[in-house]
């Protein structure tokens, strides 16, 4: 059994949509939800669906202590779904090639330290772009710049908002998402 950990600090819709998905998967699990911010929604989502959830402190996070924890769950993989923090060297080298994230334009645009959430979209916005979306792909040393494993875009429509981009781009995101961690655990990471 692939064992995933996924780590948020928002609302956390993204982790039950993952958790939703591979509830009945033969070969991945959802096993861990891991948090940097005590008053963060996923926290809520994780125990109705009965998955522990772990709050960390920034100390925690930088200090080395994240890799015995998640070997204590046998986590096999992370998947970054809303994480804000940058991923600390120990734990990329911990697992390599086995941390996914989820970012909403299609990088290298808009992309990098500061570029999260509505942030990403006004800047999209206001820059007059016609495309937008997702990206999801490895992580690495640098913030948003591993290599890309999936983008889907869409079309910015004229009257679009910062909020009604965040909508459709959160419906990229719940309907791809899932099927991009599942291929790249199951079939090209594990092999």
């Amino acid at each position: 059994m692939i064992e995933l950990a996924v780590f948020a600090s928002g609302n956390g819709s993204n982790a039950e949509v993952l958790y939703r998905y591979f509830e009945s998967h033969p070969r991945i699990r959802i096993s861990l939800i891991c948090t940097n911010n005590a008053h963060a929604g996923v926290i809520g989502r994780g125990q109705r669906l009965n998955v522990p959830v772990v709050v960390f402190s920034s100390a925690m996070l930088n200090g080395g202590a994240l890799s015995p924890l998640l070997s204590k769950f046998n986590i096999s993989g992370i998947v970054l779904a809303g994480f804000l923090k940058l991923i600390p060297f120990d734990l990329i080298d911990a697992y390599p090639d086995a941390i996914l994230n989820i970012h909403p334009s299609l990088l290298p645009a808009y992309g990098g330290k500061g570029m999260y959430g509505s942030r990403v979209h006004e800047a999209v916005l206001a820059a007059g772009e016609k495309n937008s979306g997702i990206t999801i792909h490895l992580v690495n040393r640098e913030y948003d710049k591993g290599r890309v494993l999936f983008q889907e875009g869409l079309e910015i429509h004229p009257s679009e908002t910062p909020e009604s981009l965040a909508g459709r781009i959160h419906q990229l995101e719940h309907t791809y998402f899932p099927k991009v961690v599942e291929r790249y655990f199951d079939e090209v990471w594990h092999g």
